[in-house]
């Protein structure tokens, strides 16, 4: 019986021991070969750890040095990213532990992945902290299940239902004033500012509530965003993690599971008001909208509540963190080139004066929306577009290994001499005078702010409406310039921000 219990012990122990050569050594090696016969370069892949060591060092670094008032955001902000494209061309792999990501710059095979249509190329699962704090939402989700929740999320907020969101965003918009206007102060930390406008702004149009009743939410989810981003280059085991859990693992469970009680709560408060009469079936925004679905008896149209409760999660953190970001670049970018901010506030005056906007005032004002792009290239709020290759299929010329993630850098594309020329990392709204197309000479994957494809940011139209708006009642009141404390430092956490915060001068008019 001994014997018989020891080989069986022994046994497993090289099934085990086998594997995991095979993963961590055998697997990576292998494609790393593959890659490089297509001509595919990149880091060596180094024993367990591949690559992470040498990404958390380079953005360390990065982080530490002195930053001038340079838009060239790729060597700060990826600094990995800007290092081996110089080294080893548009298109090369690197290693995050054994797993191989393919880093592409080039706007035909950006597209091709993108543009993909029958899930050649689809989101790969989230883990550990990622899936914590976007939960199986529309960004994590593919397949029928994301068919049937992106329907939800374009019937909230396109048409109709966004013009009638307009007037919660001009309330936000005008409390934020009122607080500037009472503020003796000269200068304002407007990031800071802006991430309360934006928050307002959700709570109001997608949940019907003001800040105040989602504020622990946000706060919730910008602690676990912090813990994200300090293990964003972290090689886990798997093994290991069952058996001890660190610090940081029970601080982001106690905080998803504070997250889940906040919005059941907010749920339960809506379902209440619909049994009193306060609102008419479930309401008409995000959160009515998802309630509906969850009510629904036609069970291929119905949701769970753990699929309420993650969509939730999901545009409280999308729609407020990339629309805070646009907002506060686009001032930064104005507060420097007063002559754009000047050009900007003429066309706001003569086109609906002192008065508020309507939403389609708001569509035609051409230099804004020049304004907005050009911020949206140099400042681009997400770093990253993830897909993953599932089965072993050809882009472009190369054949792809399975298993294999995608990484799409919108900053790369965005200052690419080769597509903008040799002034891509200078501000110059000018370039999309005649559009987006003319600007990119039609390369459409040369330009992603909000992605591409069938998988585009679903708030695209939503965070546009809230950014002009906001921009243009800024416009009506003040002049503003860079105030002297400012210390460029951009940085990247759920979005690209910066550090130390955006101080500005006022001067109202």
């Amino acid at each position: 019986m001994i014997i018989l219990v020891s080989s069986c012990i022994f046994v497993c122990f090289i099934s085990f021991l086998i594997k995991f050569l095979y993963e961590i050594w055998w697997n990576p090696i292998r494609i790393q070969s593959s890659l490089r016969s297509q001509g595919i370069q990149g880091p060596s892949y180094r024993f367990y750890y591949g690559n992470s060591q040498d990404m958390v060092k380079m953005r360390m670094e990065a982080l530490r040095s002195s930053t001038e008032l340079s838009h060239q955001l790729l060597p700060r902000v990826q600094p990995h990213i800007y290092f081996w494209i110089n080294l080893h061309g548009k298109n090369y792999v690197s290693w995050l532990g054994p797993r191989p990501q393919l880093v592409l710059t080039e706007p035909n095979l950006v597209k091709e992945v993108l543009s993909n249509r029958d899930e050649t190329y689809p989101k790969p699962e989230f883990e550990s902290y990622v899936k914590q704090l976007f939960g199986n939402g529309l960004v994590a989700i593919t397949g029928e299940k994301w068919n049937r929740q992106r329907k939800l999320a374009n019937h909230a907020f396109h048409g109709e239902n966004l013009k009638g969101m307009v007037p919660a965003m001009i309330a936000s918009v005008e409390m934020m004033l009122e607080r500037w206007r009472q503020n003796e102060e000269k200068e304002i930390e407007v990031y800071q500012e802006f991430k309360l406008l934006t928050s307002e702004i959700i709570s109001r149009t997608a949940f019907g509530s003001s800040y105040l009743e989602g504020q622990h939410i946000f706060d919730m989810l910008g602690k676990l965003a912090r813990i994200l981003n300090k293990n964003s280059y972290q090689v886990r085991i798997r093994a290991i993690e069952k058996l001890w859990k660190r610090k940081d693992d029970t601080e982001s469970e106690k905080l998803e599971q504070g997250i889940r009680d906040s919005v059941l709560k907010m749920i339960n408060k809506r379902e209440e008001d619909e049994k009193t009469g306060e609102v008419d079936s479930c309401g008409s925004d995000f959160l009515g909208v998802l309630l509906k679905a969850y009510q629904e008896t036609d069970e291929s149209k119905k949701i769970s509540i753990d699929d309420l409760i993650d969509e939730c999660k999901t545009f409280y953190i999308a729609g407020h963190e990339t629309t805070s970001s646009a907002l506060t670049w686009c001032i930064f970018l104005l507060a420097i080139h007063t002559d754009w901010q000047e050009k900007a506030r003429q066309e706001v005056l003569e086109s609906f004066g002192q008065r508020i906007p309507t939403s389609d005032e708001i569509t035609r004002l051409k230099i804004m929306n020049m304004i907005v792009n050009e911020t949206l290239r140099l400042y681009a709020p997400i770093t990253n577009l993830i897909r993953e290759v599932q089965k072993g299929s050809r882009l472009g010329k190369l054949v792809a290994p399975s298993r294999i993630d995608i990484i799409v850098p919108p900053l790369a594309l965005h200052q690419d001499p080769d597509i903008w020329g040799e002034d891509a990392h200078l501000f110059k709204p000018e370039r999309f005078a005649e559009g987006i197309a003319k600007a990119t000479k039609n390369n459409i994957a040369a330009f992603l702010p909000f992605g591409l494809g069938p998988r585009n940011c679903v708030g695209m139209n939503f965070a546009m409406a809230e950014t002009k708006i906001s921009l243009s009642m800024i416009l009506q009141r003040y002049r503003f310039t860079l105030s002297p404390t400012y210390v460029h430092s951009p940085t990247f956490l759920i979005a690209v921000c910066p550090q130390k915060g955006l101080q500005i001068n006022l001067q109202a008019l």
